[in-house]
């Protein structure tokens, strides 16, 4: 008798713990995200400078959107492209930012576990969409200056919208394929997560077995598609940049040099962060350099594309943007 009641606390651990894990697990609804400051001044300071940049985000993309819907000179298929692109900006910084600007204004981290799954699936459904887009934008450029007597048969109106449809629906496929196995892992490190939004690296960070591997194979996985697109879309620039450098007149050399720069610092913008912030060893994963990493790669691309794309795109900045904005100017002053 002695000895089985010497048993029994073991079996009670035996059987509690499993028990104890996945009422961890189910007691989890919300999860709190990285504060930037403590001080309330900090904090303040916080929400001026994402208020800035969202709004910034905000006109810039729509100035685009609006231009390219309006004006028909503007109906071909790179600013078909860059509509989507811009839509997809305004999402993708819609995802993040706001939550961020809410918490340091109301003094919070919390974010519900389904608004933490749902910032996780729109972050991976823009950012594949967008990273598809810009491979696609690629081989636009690349049809459009080495084999421009096919670019009307290459890319007509019904080849731009398949294009532009597989994009989006890679970046919702590779967005359900992440977010269904990050969520499916029992989480009971916690709820604290070191990211000023959701971010999967942080999340794995909370499980409480080695099940998390399985999203880690998925992101070396993903990575290597990232590189192979990037690889072509190089590729694409190779010969781009050969075509150009034959080309005998000056101004069609910066004409082409021009359309083509921009996508360029684009895709290598993202590609650097968002591969350095999911990819880098968590033995150097220290709170300021994944925020810094984390703000480069969600929060500077959707405020800096408008930028880029006109200020190095003539023909968007002088016939577009311009009237755009005289048209506001001219209508705020009437008003």
């Amino acid at each position: 008798l002695m000895d089985r009641l010497a048993v029994l606390p073991e079996e009670h651990c035996a059987i509690t713990s499993p028990e104890k894990q996945m009422s961890n697990r189910s007691t989890i609804t919300e999860f709190l995200l990285l504060a930037f400051a403590d001080t309330r001044e900090l904090q303040l300071l916080h929400f001026t400078l994402f208020l800035g940049i969202y709004l910034a985000a905000l006109l810039g993309n729509g100035l685009i959107l609006s231009a390219v819907a309006c004006d028909h000179r503007l109906h071909t298929p790179m600013y078909f492209f860059l509509l989507n692109l811009a839509l997809l900006d305004v999402g993708s910084i819609s995802n993040t930012v706001p939550k961020a600007m809410a918490n340091a204004l109301w003094d919070t981290r919390a974010i519900s576990y389904q608004g933490c799954a749902a910032q996780v699936f729109f972050l991976f459904f823009l950012f594949g969409s967008e990273y598809s887009l810009l491979t696609v934008m690629a081989y636009d450029r690349y049809v459009a200056i080495c084999k421009p007597l096919h670019y009307g048969s290459l890319l007509g109106s019904r080849a731009c919208a398949q294009m532009a449809a597989a994009a989006w629906g890679s970046g919702f496929l590779y967005s359900i394929l992440h977010t269904a196995t990050t969520f499916s892992l029992p989480l009971c490190q916690g709820n604290a997560v070191e990211q000023f939004f959701c971010e999967i690296p942080h999340i794995l960070k909370l499980s409480c077995s080695d099940s998390y591997l399985r999203e880690g194979q998925l992101l070396i996985f993903s990575a290597f598609l990232t590189i192979g697109c990037f690889v072509f879309i190089v590729l694409s620039y190779v010969q781009i940049f050969r075509a150009v450098l034959r080309m005998p007149s000056e101004q069609g050399r910066h004409k082409a040099f021009s359309t083509c720069l921009p996508h360029l610092a684009v895709v290598s913008l993202m590609i650097s962060t968002g591969m350095c912030s999911y990819l880098k060893s968590p033995s150097i994963s220290f709170p300021s350099l994944d925020i810094v990493i984390a703000v480069l790669y969600s929060v500077v691309p959707p405020a800096l594309n408008p930028l880029i794309y006109s200020m190095r795109n003539q023909e968007l900045k002088d016939h577009a943007l311009w009237k755009l904005m005289t048209r506001c100017v001219l209508d705020a002053r009437n008003v």
